[in-house]
């Protein structure tokens, strides 16, 4: 058995070593994409991204992730310096300057800007808005399903950083990622601030129980863009599906369990904290949520 895996590992594509990088108005070879040490988002985390993947030479669910984008920068009050437009733009920018077709990852980044002293306040981000564009030639690759382990870091209350936010500050999911290797699993399984299963480190988490399918109420993780399409799908095609307060009993108990995200779309988990789960490999459902979700792709595309 593999001793570990990743829920976003991929095939290696020397292609990527020559990729083209967005910053700041333009594309420039790898090497060059630098940002300074006084950059917000290196020094405070202060920024917020979106991850995108392309289908056949379309971005899946393009408006709904430039929502999530322009939303985030809102409530973190910072002036991204571009219209929906203008970043559109700079994503096919990107695509077309790397010859990208297919099986590409772009993770989107904006941060508050370069800072003119070292320290807090955000008054010190004097001059404008960082933007970056990172895209990869990107094909999921997993030998095997995903173990996971539960780990006591939790997603919290949105009072001290709401977890619906995706932002440049991830050392909570980093050190529970770290806890989880740890505890020789691949990622980690993370409760809410009342007990109940959550989400991963990573993604959104999913099981299923005789027939029906269940999720977090949404209440304390990331609201995922692949997961809220996952439960279009189950509700379209007559799955039930349910999100709602579950535990860890549930869960080991589970048929089948899954995880999603833009990247792996739907990822199979095998085992949790050394329970396997239902068979241990890929369930019937999670295969025909695949398709579900396959057929959605091609239809957003088709718009």
């Amino acid at each position: 058995m593999t001793d570990h895996v990743t829920t976003h590992q991929a095939e290696e594509d020397a292609r990527n070593e020559d990729i083209l990088i967005w910053l700041n108005g333009r594309p420039v070879p790898k090497a060059e994409a630098m940002v300074s040490v006084y950059d917000s988002g290196f020094m405070l985390g202060d920024g917020v991204w979106e991850g995108l993947r392309l289908y056949d030479g379309h971005w899946a669910f393009l408006g709904e992730h430039m929502d999530r984008l322009f939303e985030a920068a809102k409530a973190i009050d910072l002036d991204i310096g571009m219209d929906r437009a203008q970043m559109i733009a700079a994503l096919e920018e990107t695509r077309a300057a790397n010859g990208m077709t297919s099986d590409a990852h772009a993770r989107l980044m904006v941060t508050r800007g370069v800072k003119s002293r070292p320290f807090q306040h955000p008054g010190l981000s004097r001059q404008g808005p960082t933007v970056t564009i990172i895209m990869e030639h990107s094909r999921p690759s997993l030998p095997r399903p995903i173990r996971l382990a539960t780990v006591p870091h939790i997603r919290g209350l949105p009072m001290s950083q709401d977890p619906k936010l995706n932002s440049h500050s991830k050392l909570n999911c980093i050190l529970a990622c770290i806890a989880a290797e740890k505890a020789g699993a691949d990622e980690a399984l993370m409760l809410d601030v009342n007990g109940f299963v959550n989400t991963t480190n990573a993604c959104n988490f999913f099981i299923v129980r005789r027939g029906a399918v269940w999720t977090s109420t949404g209440d304390y993780c990331m609201n995922g863009i692949t997961r809220a399409k996952v439960i279009d799908v189950c509700r379209a095609d007559g799955i039930p599906v349910y999100e709602r307060n579950y535990s860890l009993v549930d869960t080991y108990g589970a048929d089948e369990a899954f995880l999603t995200g833009t990247f792996g779309a739907q990822t199979p988990v095998g085992e949790i904290d050394g329970r396997r789960i239902g068979a241990g490999e890929m369930g019937p459902m999670t295969r025909r949520i695949r398709a579900l979700y396959k057929d959605l792709v091609a239809a957003d595309a088709a718009r």
